[in-house]
């Protein structure tokens, strides 16, 4: 017999989404038809009733908020995480606990869930029920304890136990008895709520009220999940004293199969039975964990759970560390086989998945200074020169970087055309040994033209692309796989490359061969390249790569010598190494001082009255020199120790020239500078027989706060001469020294030479000593 056997069955519209409706239009005898009401364009909102207003009037229902996730707390390891943790040094997770790591505080239903067709209808449901066309109304009922609704106009009705799709064809047809010509939408409104039990090994046991609409997982993620000692695979619904379902949650954490999850119904018990039998999966598996078996588990099936072996796991071997009969420990290694992926599992197993080896079997690396570092394959028979067939394969990558910087200087500007003189061009002669340049060139943007480049953008641009090859010496790194010591065994990388039977030595599977530059390990100064930057009033100025041995004088002749503005006395020689020593001792020099000075400001704190005042002023006086100090900056200046009149390239000394070197020949000054403290610090025209004293007259002569007796001269070649290293024939012979071009008066202030100067050197020690210049001394001298 059908669910509808006692009332009249009337055919029903189709319903619109989210509702149950019907049109009431059958006619039968003797009765008045009425019109059909036309369905609504639109589903009608979900309601609930205002309890200040009529319970006849629906209202739509704000959206519950959304379930706040509430981290779970921490847990302590269980026994046999503790125990892995001990044997492995470090802690493993239970597989699956993290799934509950965040869970919500609530389970209260959400309004716009929608509901299954086969939800049952039971006391405490909330049915929507409208009606239109020869019966209106609108009613907000709810299931009562009897499974009754009460409609208006109808009466009673027992709907407990239908389904969610039974439920409007039921109620059409009970109206139906007594209406014709209707529409009908029934909804479900509140949803009731269900009383369950959360038992055993879980976080948080207890009651839990849930939706109508909850599952067995849901209560789960309600109560936090089963705790640490907690069974994930054997989790039981009871109802009525009967397990309903025993659910493995394996299931859904590997298969993302939620099938056999279970409706609940109110007064169910779930209970989490302790944790089985544990094993642990460590190493080159994809999810390292602890896993809980089930009966003939095997290893095949842990793996599985484990997300498999990572793309760097061993095949050939597996370690495995088992309990024998809860008394002693033992270690067992099998192949990773399809016998070894049938083994069944025991209680308190730990399973070690290897990674491959790093070694490789047939390759050899090359690395050092080569164009593609890296490794390459082995062959029997193979030898250096198979690996090295080229000198070309050691050009760097930065080599080539350097050389296509054709238009971009270094720092990031592009070079622009300069047109030279054309008299200048065409008159400019060619050095020894053929032509020279007189303006650096480069290829132009398009390719076809050539530009000329400033000396102010080249001036750092000419300089090795790359550090060069030692050809003398590379090295072959060997394992020797009986005692495992290292062997080196060095060759003649050219000769190598060259084909030389002695150095072109045979390789081995395994070898590592090393190139090195010359910066990496340091060669005779013969085999250096060198290059020296030439500036200044030469005839081709330029960078110039030097020969072994070449003295500076040699070097100039070569290049085609000096212009005939050249000013030989205020050459500047420069040598980084040296910058380097006077840079380091002059850093010593300042910080000694600065120590010195504040020693000596602890030592006035103990004064009072006139004598603090004057030490204190004094101590303000010693830290601004120490600031000017600071300031100093060594340049690596050679002095040459030309005469003033010098001319010819003869008088330049035979200096060896070292990498980096750098000649800077000025074109002859006409003026003197006096700067320090006098009334007018100005340059003067040179005027030859001029002296010391009279172009300190005609700046104005010394201040009052000029130390008169420690003025000293810059000399245009750099070096320095004062009052106290200079002797002549006459008296107070320093004022009568005679001038030169580009020479330098400093007239220092007058210093507090008490305590607190102890240590301090005369400006014109710390000048020549550290040969500071007279540029460095205008910023001190001001």
């Amino acid at each position: 017999m059908s669910l509808l056997a006692q009332v009249d069955r009337l055919p029903g519209s189709d319903a619109i989404p989210g509702t149950q409706t019907s049109s009431g239009n059958q006619t039968s005898p003797g009765t008045q038809t009425f019109p059909s009401y036309p369905m609504p364009s639109v589903m009608p909102p979900i309601w609930y009733s205002d309890p200040l207003a009529d319970r006849n009037v629906l209202q739509q229902r704000p959206p519950a908020p959304a379930p706040e996730m509430v981290p779970a707390p921490p847990e302590p390891d269980n026994e046999f995480q503790q125990f892995i943790a001990n044997s492995l040094g470090y802690h493993l997770p239970i597989f699956g606990q993290n799934l509950f790591q965040n869970v919500p505080s609530t389970f209260a239903p959400l309004d716009r869930v929608p509901v299954t067709p086969d939800y049952f209808i039971g006391p405490g449901d909330e049915l929507l029920v409208r009606a239109w066309g020869q019966v209106e109304f609108n009613a907000r009922t709810v299931v009562d304890r009897n499974g009754a609704i009460y409609l208006p106009k109808v009466g009673g009705l027992n709907v407990a136990g239908l389904r969610y799709d039974q439920l409007h064809d039921y109620m059409a047809a009970a109206i139906g008895r007594v209406f014709k010509n209707f529409e009908l939408s029934v909804t479900m409104g509140q949803l009731r709520s269900l009383q369950v039990f959360v038992v055993g090994q879980v976080k948080r046991p207890g009651t839990y009220t849930v939706s109508s609409l909850s599952t067995l997982v849901n209560a789960l993620f309600a109560s936090g999940g089963p705790s640490n000692r907690g069974s994930m695979r054997r989790i039981q619904l009871k109802r009525q004293g009967k397990t309903v379902t025993t659910f493995d949650l394996y299931d859904l954490l590997v298969l993302g199969d939620k099938s056999k999850d279970v409706t609940l119904l109110s007064g169910d018990v779930i209970y989490v039975p302790p944790v089985g039998p544990l094993v642990a999966l460590a190493g080159s598996v994809n999810l390292p964990a602890v896993f809980e078996l089930q009966d003939h588990d095997t290893l095949g099936s842990a793996i599985a759970f484990a997300g498999g072996l990572t793309s760097t796991a061993a095949g050939e071997r597996v370690m495995l560390e088992r309990i024998d009969q809860h008394q002693t420990r033992r270690e067992d290694e099998f192949p990773l086989s399809a016998n070894g992926l049938k083994r069944e599992l025991h209680d308190g197993d730990l399973v070690r998945f290897l990674p491959v080896s790093l070694r490789f079997e047939n390759a050899i690396t090359l690395r050092g200074n080569v164009a593609l570092p890296g490794r390459y394959p082995w062959r029997a028979g193979m030898h250096v020169h198979d690996l090295i067939p080229t000198r070309e394969a050691l050009i760097t990558e930065e080599y080539w970087k350097r050389q296509n910087q054709l238009a971009i200087g270094a720092n990031g500007q592009r070079f622009q055309p300069l047109k030279l003189e054309p008299d200048r061009a065409a008159s400019a002669p060619a050095p020894e040994g053929g032509r020279a340049p007189s303006t650096p060139e480069v290829a132009g943007a398009a390719g076809t033209d050539v530009q000329h480049l400033r000396p102010e953008e080249i001036k750092n641009e000419v300089k090795r692309s790359a550090a060069e090859i030692n050809w003398d010496y590379a090295v072959i790194q060997r394992l020797d796989r009986d005692n495992l010591t290292t062997h080196l065994l060095p060759f003649n990388l050219g000769r190598a490359i060259a084909g030389d039977d002695q150095q072109n030595l045979l390789l081995e599977a395994g070898d590592v061969v090393t190139i090195f530059s010359q910066q990496d390990l340091q060669v005779p100064i013969a085999q250096q390249s060198k290059f020296v930057r030439m500036e200044g009033e030469f005839r081709f100025a330029g960078v110039y790569q030097v020969q072994p041995g070449e003295t500076l004088r040699h070097l100039v002749g070569r290049i085609g010598g000096f212009t005939s503005q050249a000013y030989l006395y205020g050459a500047e020689f420069t040598r980084e190494s040296t910058r380097e020593d006077q840079q380091k001792r002059l850093d010593q020099y300042v910080n000694e001082l600065g120590k010195s000075i504040e020693r000596n400001a602890v030592a006035i704190q103990g004064r009072t009255g006139d004598e603090a005042a004057a030490a204190s002023q004094a101590l303000e006086g010693q830290r601004r020199l120490l600031e000017k100090l600071h300031q100093l900056k060594a340049t690596g200046r050679i002095v040459l120790e030309l005469k003033a009149s010098a001319a010819s390239l003869d008088q330049f000394p035979d200096l060896v020239l070292e990498d980096g070197d750098r000649l800077f020949v000025p074109f002859r000054p006409a003026t003197v500078d006096v700067i320090g403290s006098v009334y007018n610090s100005s340059a003067f025209v040179f005027k030859p027989g001029k002296t010391v004293g009279d172009y300190l007259r005609i700046s104005g002569g010394i201040t009052k706060t000029g130390d008169h007796g420690r003025t000293f001269v810059i000399r245009a070649d750099g070096s320095t001469i004062s009052g106290q290293n200079h002797k002549g024939l006459i008296f107070n012979s320093f004022s009568s020294l005679r001038m030169a071009p580009g020479d330098t008066i400093v007239v220092p202030e007058k210093l507090d030479r008490g305590l607190l100067l102890r240590g301090f050197r005369d400006w014109t020690q710390v000048i020549s000593q550290f040969v500071i210049g007279a540029a460095a001394a205008k910023v001190l001298f001001p």
